[in-house]
């Protein structure tokens, strides 16, 4: 299949693009610099110049493909609200262009928030497909494409997509325990977080496109189930060489900044349907074990 993919030089589109050539997968990557170009072309895919802004080019993209892989969004948390909105007219203008073709269209979604509390599974529907409701409500969109002849497939990533390179949530609290001097966890630290290795994210997207299924599917790219936030607190302390220590709720915006919210969250993960449906078992080192082995730069 010749492939659009949005992200490709990303983190995740990193670990997803090398998967797909091996398959034997035609890829074009959208880019917006030279770098990201330079990047895909020595990978060994096509490049399409464009942005998330650019929907002349996202829709030229999905419209010379035989498959869409979304995985660009704006990660600007000083403007949540803007980014929901580009990741809102970035899903309708691809879909627009698939409906009725029959084609899989795949996109990123998260884990994070989806049922807190309890194991989030591939049963729990999307929150909401409203357009002003977190990531523009594009999962709820793009799965009701299914009765526009697409073949939709919600990637549900766990909030920390680990290995070296990464510079995602796990590499920001390195950095704020190395400028703190101190590791923390909220409270006692029991609440739960997922995770996935860079390289089994990359070999589940693979296999989700080519059993993508008539009428849409959820797909949850979770490694671990829930990894307690003292554990990993204690890890980037014992890597880092600081104390851990317990951040009392009230201060935590306060410490943490901006994810302080996130990592006080209780969001456990089963991918137990995913490893079942897609015969996939993940082989790639726990997050525990990347903080031990040196993978951010912080630790």
């Amino acid at each position: 299949m010749r492939v659009f993919v949005t992200g490709a030089s990303g983190w995740i589109g990193s670990a997803a693009v090398p998967e797909l050539l091996a398959a034997g997968h035609e890829v074009v990557g959208l880019a917006r610099s030279d770098a990201s170009a330079a990047a895909l072309q020595a990978a060994g895919a096509h490049v399409r110049t464009g942005s998330l802004d650019d929907l002349a080019s996202l829709r030229a993209g999905a419209a010379e493909a035989d498959a869409v892989l979304h995985l660009a969004f704006k990660h600007d948390f000083s403007d949540y609200e803007g980014a929901g909105r580009t990741e809102r007219a970035a899903v309708e203008t691809m879909l627009d262009e698939l409906a009725g073709t029959d084609r899989p269209f795949l996109f990123a979604s998260g884990i994070a928030m989806l049922a807190p509390g309890r194991v989030a599974t591939e049963e729990d529907g999307p929150r909401s497909s409203d357009p002003a409701s977190p990531r523009g409500g594009a999962e709820g969109f793009a799965l009701a494409s299914a009765e526009r002849g697409v073949r939709p497939v919600s990637l549900r990533f766990a909030p920390t997509v680990h290995g070296i390179g990464d510079h995602g949530f796990s590499a920001v609290l390195a950095g704020i325990a190395r400028e703190k001097g101190v590791a923390g966890y909220v409270g006692d630290g029991s609440n739960r977080w997922p995770a996935v290795h860079h390289s089994d994210a990359g070999r589940l997207i693979a296999r989700a496109l080519e059993a993508a299924p008539e009428g849409g599917a959820i797909v949850h790219a979770v490694g671990e189930e829930g990894i307690p936030a003292r554990e990993i607190a204690e890890a980037f302390g014992s890597a880092l060489g600081v104390p851990t220590a317990s951040i009392s709720p009230e201060d935590a915006a306060s410490h943490f900044g901006w994810i302080g919210g996130f990592f006080a969250a209780d969001i456990p993960a089963s991918s137990a349907l995913t490893r079942a449906r897609y015969d996939w078992e993940p082989t790639g080192p726990t997050l525990l074990e990347d903080i031990a082995a040196g993978a951010y730069p912080g630790a």
